[in-house]
């Protein structure tokens, strides 16, 4: 029989009843604590010990112990073992009771396991600890109770995905959970409501967890979810949209109806069986039919007099459309003489732009725009295209040769429309490029551009009047589009652009909040607008809308902060209005400020866009070797900072960016290096990585972040350098980079293809600022304004140009199309792509609004 194992006295409890019957033969020290070992009376004494409870298997829930209880009866000492190992006598609780449907002595034992205890052992699995009983007759093993520390992954291993389904047709919506201890079970929810087979059969959940819709009902249509869960935590997926569409059927062929008098008959049919719905496809084929009579159904016609009549009718018709003709052709070349005094006086409105097709008179005047999309089937209806290099043009009542060589002047620094002394004006239409100094020196003084930022090296400006024009920091994503007839007929802005440091305004951000986009200053505040311009900026989250609450700030005139925009839940009526695309957000506003994107997750699934960035020495003379990364938000405007900053330093790029997704989970960024030849480099790094916290990433406050990896060659003679950078966030995504590269070898410099050079000029005024010449901007909006009973206004322009979404904001404006113009030509200045506009135009059946023919006599 195994000796019970020795050590001090255990703590032991006893009832009134087993003290009397144990009185002989049973010993307890003063106090508390009693020996372990008992003497069972003569009449026990021969019996082996039973268990009437055996310890049994437990999950550890974040750090809470757990408690092993067994009972046995007869016994005269109980002790646990662990993973083979006495448990000390210390740790055990004992109590004794009675049995009372046997009057047998029962010792119950109970010990605490603490997730230290499993963790310092086996980590996270096969823990185990059993019960052994004694007798003066021999012993018992209980069974083994495993201990495990509980956990559930925050990651689906398979997410569902939205799918579109014909009624009827079956669905499956898969879903792998997350990995967790014990393995997490799976329910479904539709719309937040959670799905139950048991009441309704049409749904069914497999083994290996996924949702499968028997026959899809319109009733079905919604967001799925998936829900995992265990003892530990409750996970989310994404959700999944299930569309269930109906495609149209025809109802019976009606009747045939009576012949009538041209000897036909038709017959109807209706798209109702059933009627199209979510989506779903019309009926194909027609729904009227017509047929000829036969000749003995066919009514007879009356003839003679009747003829005559008919003949001299159809006579009359003719006529009178003949002479409509006539007058038609008169008044058009009436007007067609009356051309040269139109166009002298909208002339300002479309200088600079030139028929297609007709080469310039001298070599250099006209050239295309950069980076001219391939021609398209419909590129004739835009006949003119703009001459950016036309600077001034003179008009004095009649319309000479745009390119006259008499007809140019030189740039002046004053306004755009300047007094001639014969009465006429010239237009600046071109790019504005004041010497910098001046103009910051020449306006500070002034009370309204008291705003105007120092930083001259990321601000654009400009002179702008009624006609607009375009504002661009270069290599940032920033832009500034003032649109026609936004500034006041008879106004003159000197406006300007900048991107600010965050170092230099300190948002207040609180909570899970996080800056999304540059701080962006356009100016001067308080100059009136009517209409709204357009503020283009990068942000750096996954513009999804369901992780984010997504708020737009505005700095005042005090220099506080406030929210004067929620993203997703614009008000037409408020002066502000978004429109966010993947990595660009457009701003349209009615005043010039401060701005900036802040947002706060609503979830663990949100996450905003790192970009990393690998640089090292261009030069190394030493066996030390430094390679820096940058982890910064993923906009062009830190991304240019940092390329700025390296190339001063003499840095090179040693591998194309990559984009990191980091989600706000609380956990920080670990980076790390390997696979380094050990017979040439080693890694002055002390531990295996290296770590950013989560806070410092996550609310933005600094413009970017980076790491120094110090490695030592051990020989001057080694320049080749392979090895694998890993930067990942703990427990979400990551990225790796895999380098192999001669370190005396300067292979690319930093101003590289990945910072592309923007050659456009800062700023653009007048026509040259647009891909739409005015008249043509003035023809389509005339077109498309006015309400259309097919639908074929500004609505289709938008559904075509798939700005649907905003349906509302562009109706809440006088001209509902000329704001769905300034956001195409936000979205299509550098590609250039005016041939699409005119297919849409075509498609939607205005092409007559873009044709504006200009002949080679009137130019």
């Amino acid at each position: 029989m195994p000796l019970p194992p020795p050590g001090p006295f255990v703590r032991c409890r006893w009832s009134a009843a087993v003290l009397v019957l144990w009185l002989v033969g049973f010993t307890c020290t003063a106090g508390s604590e009693y020996a372990a070992t008992a003497a069972l009376p003569a009449a026990f004494s021969d019996r082996l010990p039973h268990f009437l409870v055996e310890p049994e298997d437990k999950y550890i829930v974040k750090n809470k112990p757990v408690t092993l209880t067994c009972r046995s009866t007869p016994a005269t000492q109980i002790y646990f073992k662990c993973n083979g190992e006495w448990v000390h006598q210390d740790d055990h609780y004992i109590e004794h009771s009675v049995d009372p449907a046997t009057g047998l002595p029962v010792m119950w034992v109970t010990i605490d396991i603490t997730r230290q205890q499993v963790e310092k052992i086996f980590g996270l699995d096969e823990y185990w600890c059993q019960c052994v009983a004694w007798s003066t007759t021999g012993t018992q093993k209980s069974q083994k109770a495993y201990i495990r520390i509980a956990y559930l992954r925050k990651n689906f291993e398979e997410e569902p995905q939205s799918k579109e389904v014909a009624m009827d047709q079956e669905v499956s919506l898969r879903c792998h959970p997350p990995e967790g201890v014990p393995p997490a079970e799976v329910e479904w929810q539709r719309n937040e409501d959670l799905v139950d087979p048991a009441a309704d059969p049409n749904f069914v959940i497999t083994a290996d967890h996924n949702l499968v819709i028997k026959a899809a009902r319109l009733a079905d249509t919604g967001n799925y979810t998936c829900v995992a869960k265990n003892i530990v935590a409750r996970r989310k997926s994404n959700s999944a949209t299930v569309l269930v569409f109906v495609d149209g059927g025809w109802s019976e062929w009606s009747k045939w109806s009576a012949c009538a008098a041209d000897c036909s008959m038709w017959r109807s049919r209706e798209c109702t069986q059933p009627s199209p719905g979510t989506g779903g496809k019309d009926c194909q084929g027609l729904d009227l039919q017509s047929l000829n009579c036969t000749s003995e159904q066919c009514p007879q016609t009356v003839r003679g007099a009747e003829d005559v009549a008919l003949y001299v009718g159809m006579v009359a018709v003719v006529l009178c459309l003949t002479l409509l003709l006539i007058v038609v052709v008169l008044v058009y070349r009436r007007k067609k003489e009356g051309l040269d005094a139109d166009v002298a006086d909208s002339s300002i409105l479309t200088t600079g732009f030139q028929p297609m097709g007709i080469k310039p008179s001298k070599p250099g005047v006209w050239a295309p725009r950069p980076r001219r999309p391939p021609h398209r089937k419909n590129s004739h209806l835009l006949t003119i295209q703009p001459d950016l290099t036309t600077t001034t043009t003179s008009y004095q009542g009649t319309l000479r040769s745009r390119h006259d060589a008499t007809a140019k002047f030189s740039m002046t620094n004053g306004p755009l429309l300047d007094p001639l002394p014969n009465g006429s004006h010239t237009l600046h239409n071109g790019k504005l490029n004041p010497d910098p100094a001046e103009f910051v020196s020449r306006f500070s003084t002034q009370s309204y551009f008291k705003t105007l930022p120092r930083d001259v090296a990321n601000t654009s400006y400009g002179t702008f009047n009624f006609l607009g024009g375009r504002l661009t920091i270069p290599n940032t994503g920033i832009s500034l589009l003032i649109p026609p007839e936004a500034i006041p007929r008879g106004k003159i802005y000197e406006i300007y652009l900048t991107v600010q440091r965050k170092e230099d305004l300190r948002l207040p951000l609180a909570g899970c909040q996080t800056l999304l986009s540059p701080v962006v200053s356009c100016g001067p505040p308080g100059v009136v607008l009517s209409r709204p311009v357009i503020l283009s900026m990068d942000h750096c989250f996954d513009a999804c809308l369901d992780n984010w609450a997504v708020r737009l700030k505005k700095q005042s005139y005090e220099g506080t902060w406030e929210d004067v925009l929620l993203m997703g839940e614009e008000l037409v009526s408020e002066p502000f209005y978004c429109q966010l695309e993947a990595e660009t957000c457009r701003l349209f506003s009615e005043q010039l400020g401060t701005f900036a994107v802040v947002g706060e997750s609503l979830h663990m699934g949100a996450a905003k866009r790192l970009r990393l960035v690998l640089f090292s020495d261009a030069y190394c003379s030493t066996l030390e070797y430094n390679i820096r990364v940058y982890c910064m938000d993923d906009t062009q405007d830190v991304f240019k900072e940092v390329m700025q900053m390296e190339r001063q330093l003499g840095g090179r790029l040693i591998d194309e960016p990559h984009v990191l997704l980091f989600k706000d989970s609380y956990h920080n960024l670990r980076l790390s290096i390997h696979d380094m030849p050990q017979a040439h480099w080693r890694s002055k790094l002390l531990a295996g990585y290296q770590e950013i916290p989560f806070y410092h990433i996550w609310n933005g406050s600094q413009r970017y972040l980076h790491c120094t990896f110090t490695l030592e060659r051990l020989s001057l003679s080694t320049c080749e350098l392979t090895c694998q950078l890993c930067v990942w966030q703990v427990e979400g995504e990551g990225q790796s980079f895999s380098l192999d590269f001669n370190i005396a070898k300067d292979t690319r410099a930093v101003d590289s293809e990945f910072l592309v050079m923007d050659s456009n000029a800062t700023a653009l005024a007048g026509p040259s600022a647009f891909q739409i010449p005015y008249l043509i901007r003035q023809k389509i909006c005339s077109s498309l304004d006015a309400p259309c009973p097919n639908g074929a206004d500004w609505r289709m322009l938008a559904q075509r140009l798939k700005l649907e979404r905003h349906m509302s904001f562009f109706a809440s404006k006088a001209s509902p199309t000329s704001v769905i113009l300034d956001l195409w030509e936000v979205q299509h200045f550098h590609s250039g792509n005016i041939n699409q506009l005119a297919a849409v135009m075509a498609d939607i059946g205005k092409q007559e609004a873009m044709i504006f023919l200009v002949s080679d006599g009137d130019c």
